[in-house]
């Protein structure tokens, strides 16, 4: 279940910009399980990836042929290939080599993504039998089945569409985006495709994905779990009548803008489509020294199992949350300084329960789905916000029988 609206958006085509999909039967047999995003030739591209050591195959081949002017991308659901050794690596190289075959180009000029389980080889004969479909179906209009065809424990697909106006020209910024589960993106099973028709340069363009990915997926967590597979990519297809963006620009400012603006909006689905999720939490941690501390201290408090759980059964026990903010690693805290907030209610001040907090007061807010803790911390100027959700008994399930 999904907390709040989710409906798809209506996505415009991005000029030099395609995308197929098909069903290879890799874990089920019913929806179509890989995709492919071809991008015009004079196309720019650029990635980010997981820091888990543990990284998947397609990560390595994905970050390897980045450098080689990229021209597609072969995403799969339903199997993570990582944890797979050599032969992992050997697979990912075989289904980027048959794509390539099929397309008419190099074979390092396909990067490969896979989510679904860990552990398992990759059924690349499947793969490879479905590409040709999927090459078929190509067209600008498929975002729609291009999200579902990314999902796993997803509830919903994802997408958001943007336009900008850059010397009277508009610029469209499409993006889709799959992760319920195993989110704690540190650049959840997180992973998100961007297209625009902007023209800018490869090294410019990864400048500003790696800012708007900060502010946005590295800014929230389901469940604390960095999975091996996260990846967010983005492709500038040139194909816009609008000027070359340029760095230090007004256009920059307001491309680097739209672009955070569509991460965000992605990330935030993600946790309204946390597994098992019943409430959205927006955690706003201010009066900081600096952004590393707000950021810290917001996913202590998102990452405890005892503050989710009490969000889930809407109980104010305020306790739960002084106490991460306590064990959040932040030296010399005047504790005197600290005020704790439920939405507009004031919970914890001066060092304790705050005088004119009531149970009904807390109460009220947390029967509420979407709810905001404010912490102001009373050292600094930094500000952040983490999104989170609770934890149910149905993350429980979902995860217990992910393989069955």
């Amino acid at each position: 279940m999904a907390v709040g609206q989710c409906d798809f958006p209506d996505m415009p085509g991005v000029a030099g910009i395609t995308l197929g999909t098909a069903c290879a039967g890799i874990k089920q047999a019913i929806k179509d399980d890989i995709l492919v995003i071809q991008m015009a030739e004079q196309s720019t591209c650029a990635a980010v990836f997981t820091r888990n050591a543990f990284c998947a195959a397609p990560v390595h081949v994905a970050k390897a042929n980045l450098a080689h002017k990229p021209r597609w991308l072969l995403i799969n659901s339903g199997n993570a290939n990582a944890g797979t050794g050599e032969q992992g690596m050997k697979d990912a190289l075989l289904t980027c080599a048959e794509l390539a075959k099929i397309a008419g180009g190099a074979d390092n000029q396909a990067l490969p993504f896979s989510t679904g389980v860990i552990g398992q080889l990759l059924p690349v004969e499947k793969i490879t039998a479905a590409l040709p479909e999927a090459m078929k179906n190509l067209s600008p209009d498929n975002w729609d089945k291009a999200a579902r065809a990314i999902m796993t424990t997803d509830t919903f697909p994802k997408g958001v569409s943007k336009t900008i106006v850059l010397s009277g020209q508009s610029i469209t910024i499409n993006g889709i985006s799959k992760g319920a589960g195993m989110i704690q993106p540190d650049m959840a099973t997180m992973l998100g495709f961007i297209a625009t028709d902007a023209k800018i340069n490869q090294a410019l363009l990864q400048n500003c994905l790696a800012s708007a990915v900060e502010q946005s997926f590295n800014r929230i967590t389901v469940d604390g779990d960095t999975s091996t597979n996260d990846a967010c990519v983005i492709m500038a297809s040139g194909c816009s009548a609008a000027p070359e963006i340029t760095a230090h620009s007004e256009h920059y400012a307001i491309f680097a803008d739209a672009l955070a603006g569509v991460c965000k909006q992605l990330a935030e689905a993600i946790i309204r489509d946390g597994e098992g999720a019943t409430k959205l939490m927006r955690i706003v941690v201010k009066e900081a020294l600096h952004n590393e501390e707000a950021v810290r201290v917001g996913k202590t408090i998102a990452h405890s199992p005892l503050v989710k759980t009490a969000f889930f059964a809407s109980d104010p026990n305020w306790g739960r949350i002084l106490a991460a903010v306590g064990r959040s690693g932040i030296e010399n805290m005047a504790l005197e300084n600290v005020q704790i907030f439920l939405d507009d209610v004031c919970i914890v001040r001066n060092g304790g329960c705050a005088d004119d907090y009531t149970e009904e007061a807390g109460q009220q807010v947390m029967n509420r789905e979407e709810i905001t803790i404010t912490v102001k911390l009373g050292r600094g100027k930094a500000s952040q916000e983490v999104l989170t959700c609770d934890l149910s008994y149905d993350y429980v399930k979902i995860n217990a029988e992910y393989r069955t």
